[in-house]
């Protein structure tokens, strides 16, 4: 009798495990990103959501004419229809436009849409699959989730190798810590005929909820409440030095292009977020010709002090 009672048990287990897994396979979720120079990274981008549950993946070419083309390193995943390359080919300041574009033609195939880069890797500590993350009932009320931002340093690397992203920078650190305030990236449920005006929050008028299902009023794309433990976004900001000027450099902000400004902006906050040396230092000099005596310096007090 008893073994009879665990083979029902067992039996009951099974058929709530395959009505589970039938109600995720009726949830559709697709990513709408936008990508320039990124061939070294879109097929560790693409594989990574493939094995997370999403089913399509829109992806926007802001390459210029003679660029690089997806096509080279995603054709047998664009062939089989889960990538969909839009033209968007030098396009000026193009993400809003296409986040907007992606947001009107699918917001009604699809019951989740994912904003996300190709430097952002969502963590969700315990789900293996994005859909039985965003199916719980703690977001029926929640129209966006927002996760914050973790961001990875440099891991002292000063040149490119074919390694994956998360070989090569496991070092984490907590934005927070430094600036008091951190940003967010975005899921939008389906089947809200919404506007997007803004990269981060996407629509400021929605019911946004975190990582819990917690409702956040937040001003802009900052937030002070973080989640760095069960649900966040590995965000791979600055990679290697060398990526990091690459990226800075020759490719530009997607809103702001090749503002000089915004580039020393950047800069410094690279060497916020990752050790500053001379290596360092003397490479970005020469690639970009900026004058970085500042950080000559506090390498410099850097080096007295611990003498």
């Amino acid at each position: 009798m008893f073994k009879l009672k665990i083979i029902y048990i067992i039996i009951i287990i099974l058929i709530f495990l395959f009505l589970a897994l039938r109600h995720l396979e009726n949830i559709k979720v697709c990513m709408c990103t936008i990508g320039k120079e990124e061939n070294l990274y879109a097929r560790e981008f693409v594989n990574f959501y493939k094995e997370k549950g999403v089913d399509k993946i829109f992806i926007y070419d802001n390459n210029i004419n003679n660029g690089e083309k997806f096509e080279s390193v995603l054709l047998n995943y664009i062939n089989s229809g889960y990538v969909e390359i839009i033209d968007y080919r030098n396009v000026q300041y193009p993400q809003i436009k296409a986040y907007q574009d992606c947001y009107k033609k699918n917001f009604k195939k699809f019951d989740y849409l994912m904003f996300y880069d190709m430097d952002e890797f969502i963590f969700l500590r315990n789900f293996s699959n994005i859909k039985a993350f965003l199916t719980q009932k703690i977001f029926d009320k929640c129209q966006s989730i927002q996760l914050n931002w973790f961001f990875h340093t440099d891991n002292d690397l000063l040149y490119y190798d074919n390694r994956s992203l998360e070989e090569r920078f496991p070092e984490k650190r907590k934005r927070w810590d430094i600036t008091k305030s951190e940003g967010v990236k975005t899921i939008l449920k389906g089947n809200i005929n919404i506007d997007i005006s803004e990269i981060h929050q996407l629509n400021p008028n929605l019911t946004s909820c975190d990582g819990f299902g917690k409702i956040r009023k937040i001003k802009g794309f900052m937030t002070k409440e973080i989640d760095y433990y069960y649900n966040y976004i590995d965000h791979y900001f600055t990679k290697s030095t060398e990526e990091f000027i690459n990226k800075v450099i020759k490719r530009g902000d997607a809103v702001r292009g090749h503002n000089i400004n915004w580039k020393m902006r950047r800069i410094n906050l690279y060497f916020v977020l990752n050790h500053i040396t001379l290596s360092k230092i003397n490479y970005i000099e020469n690639k970009t010709k900026f004058n970085l005596s500042k950080f000559r310096s506090i390498y410099m007090n850097m080096k007295t002090k611990k003498k």
